[in-house]
């Protein structure tokens, strides 16, 4: 802070020090607060205990792509083995269906704005508009955000192995308070991942996954991708349906099919030919305008595109490029809500 136009140290204190307890206080303030955190989340539920084992998850997100979202709470200065609980609570919530997160959002709202209890499933949909409202499929990656004082180097260890090699989406939230004269302030700052590197983090998990799936296939790259845009999430599906799953996806929101075949890379992999072709009609025309050297078999001419007045096919030939492919694609996204994500080798 700065006391008379000079710069004055404020020394942090502790939730001990403040009298400010974990549950009653800290606990509270964020789930009024939970934008605290960054995070664009509804709390659906506190001390939610759903299991047949005497645990309870502090509290119960959602966000807007239909991912449930563990919030584990600690004041202490090492965070306890705050990720081991949050693990066990995130397999334990991994399975609930859209009904099942009604009931349970009704029941928070009836204890904690009891006025729009009934409003619940409306609320939800709203909130959940973007992964389909009230036929929104709640997915089974659970995200992870611990919330603690400090956290023991075995934690932040455990935690960066796990988002790195296993891919899981766990936010280490450090939390301290400062007093200033009669008020009390509490800074919250994400170290884990760094908010600065978060993106990158992300482009370089997927990357080592698509990696270590081809060393692993003894060099054949057997990676599936889930494509995901704002209304749907795919299957696992080979990296040729992936793509074109992805392209037919953008060419419905409207991105145009030019700007497409010039993002990808390497050589020409869609390709026009003038007219609305389909079956034999298209294949003929593709000859007849790209050469007869191509082979046939090797291009989706079963999901041709139709884009003003010309028809498009998509090449079944991809290889080590098609995570750059897959990259500059999502960079033609009209909206945000478009990804993929890698999912190792299937046989």
């Amino acid at each position: 802070m700065t006391v008379g136009g000079e710069l004055v140290p404020v020394p942090s204190s502790t939730f001990a020090a403040e009298q400010i307890l974990e549950r009653a206080d800290l606990q509270r303030a964020l789930r009024e607060h939970i934008a605290a955190p960054g995070e664009d989340l509804l709390v659906v539920a506190e001390e939610f205990g759903d299991f047949e084992v005497r645990r309870r998850i502090d509290l119960l997100c959602v966000d807007r792509s239909g991912r449930l979202v563990v919030v584990e709470l600690k004041r202490t200065e090492d965070g306890g083995h705050m990720e081991l609980q949050a693990l066990r609570y995130a397999a334990m919530v991994s399975a609930m269906t859209f009904e099942q997160l009604v009931d349970t959002y009704q029941r928070h709202l009836a204890r904690t704005d009891p006025g729009n209890a009934d409003g619940a499933r409306k609320r939800l949909a709203e909130r959940l508009d973007e992964a389909g409202g009230d036929s929104a499929v709640i997915q089974r990656q659970v995200r992870i955000i611990l919330a603690s004082a400090g956290f023991d180097p075995q934690i932040t260890t455990t935690v960066l192995w796990l988002n790195d090699i296993y891919g899981l989406d766990i936010t280490c939230i450090r939390l301290t308070p400062y007093r200033i004269g009669e008020r009390r302030l509490l800074d919250v700052q994400q170290v884990i991942p760094l908010p600065e590197a978060a993106e990158l983090t992300v482009q370089l998990r997927r990357r080592e996954t698509a990696a270590r799936a081809a060393e692993a296939s003894s060099g054949r790259d057997l990676t599936r991708y889930v494509i995901i845009t704002p209304s749907r999430r795919t299957g696992a599906l080979p990296k040729r349906r992936a793509l074109l799953a992805l392209i037919s996806a953008l060419h419905e929101a409207g991105v145009d099919v030019d700007r497409m075949a010039e993002a990808l890379p390497g050589w020409p992999r869609l390709l026009p030919v003038d007219g609305i072709l389909v079956g034999d009609a298209h294949q003929e025309a593709f000859v007849r305008a790209h050469g007869s050297g191509r082979q046939l078999e090797r291009w989706f001419f079963e999901s041709p595109i139709h884009r003003d007045g010309r028809t498009w096919v998509l090449s079944k030939m991809w290889g080590a490029d098609t995570v750059d492919a897959l990259d500059a694609l999502l960079g033609l996204a009209p909206t945000p809500g478009y990804d993929y994500e890698p999912v190792g080798a299937q046989s």
